[in-house]
């Protein structure tokens, strides 16, 4: 069964500033271009994220964009701490916005709950950037 990971994206004002970061950190993994994010406790469900999961970003208080996850590992920084390595496929899909309040770490997602690919399901669009900031400063996202 297919299971999904949603993930807030601190620092990240847009899907550009996103598209940018993910570009600059990409690295090669056993062969092929990968953007690893790292969490502190890996999740216990990784075989049900591996078969066509992805990780849902939420950007500016909206879940906009997903990723393919492509493997996990781990790795231990310069202290010895060890970290779960969680690895996506470097393209960026965006995605029907919905709005998603602040949590902290990682949840789950399960496929019924995964917003649309964007211009796929109920025929809407992505809002425009200024249009989700100004629904987000009158409150109403």
């Amino acid at each position: 069964m297919t299971l999904h990971l949603l993930r807030l994206a601190v620092g990240a004002d847009s899907l550009e500033a996103m598209r940018a970061w993910r570009a600059e950190h990409q690295i090669d993994w056993q062969g092929r271009p990968v953007v690893p994010t790292y969490t502190r406790r890996p999740p216990s469900r990784q075989a049900e994220l591996l078969q066509g999961g992805c990780i849902y970003w939420v950007v500016k208080g909206f879940i906009r964009c997903r990723q393919r996850f492509i493997g996990f590992d781990t790795v231990d920084d310069s202290d010895g701490t060890s970290y779960c390595r969680m690895l996506m496929d470097p393209e960026l899909v965006e995605t029907d916005a919905v709005p998603k309040r602040p949590f902290q770490g990682w949840r789950y997602l399960k496929p019924e709950d995964a917003p649309a690919d964007l211009g796929e399901g109920r025929g809407g669009g992505a809002l425009p950037e200024h249009l989700l900031a100004e629904l987000r400063a009158l409150g109403l996202a």
